[in-house]
């Protein structure tokens, strides 16, 4: 499975550089009986619509035609990451400084799993520093980036 999702990055990577978007994540997953591909990209300022998702579209299939990296039948699906996209690489995490987020983790920190707050600081070394509301006070949680399984931006309705 991360050999496919390889070989797409591979092939998606250099029609995004073309058209000046950013890869945010891949995924090869199995829904009922159908296999589907889907690539999220996002334009670095944020905001992606649906001519540019068409354009890649266009272009990957047209790549995975001839490579053929797929054994089974598959949809392909470009589209943007939404309101929630996910934070997988150093630099996702970088540019959610300051935003809302939600982590959950592989082990209890502090006690607990899943983290809802803002994301105030993030380093490879440290991890992420999150600012979480606790009944009627903000306390800050490390969270060291190996225990992170799971971290996405996430819409704040307490605003």
């Amino acid at each position: 499975m991360s050999n496919i999702i390889s070989k797409i990055e591979e092939l998606v990577s250099p029609i995004l550089q073309e058209l000046n978007l950013d890869l945010v994540d891949i995924e090869y997953v199995k829904e009922g009986r159908d296999w589907f591909l889907r690539i999220y990209i996002d334009t670095p300022n944020g905001g992606i619509d649906i001519e540019q998702c068409a354009q890649v579209s266009e272009k990957l299939s047209e790549k995975l035609d001839v490579e053929d990296p797929i054994s089974e039948n598959y949809f392909l699906e470009v589209s943007s990451p939404g309101a929630e996209r996910p934070l997988k690489k150093d630099s996702d995490f970088t540019n959610a400084i300051g935003k809302h987020v939600f982590i959950k983790t592989y082990e209890p920190v502090n006690g607990a799993k899943e983290f809802e707050g803002t994301l105030l600081s993030y380093s490879i070394e440290e991890g992420a520093l999150i600012e979480v509301r606790v009944k009627t006070r903000r306390v800050k949680i490390q969270i060291e980036k190996e225990k992170i399984a799971l971290a996405r931006l996430a819409i704040d309705f307490s605003a």
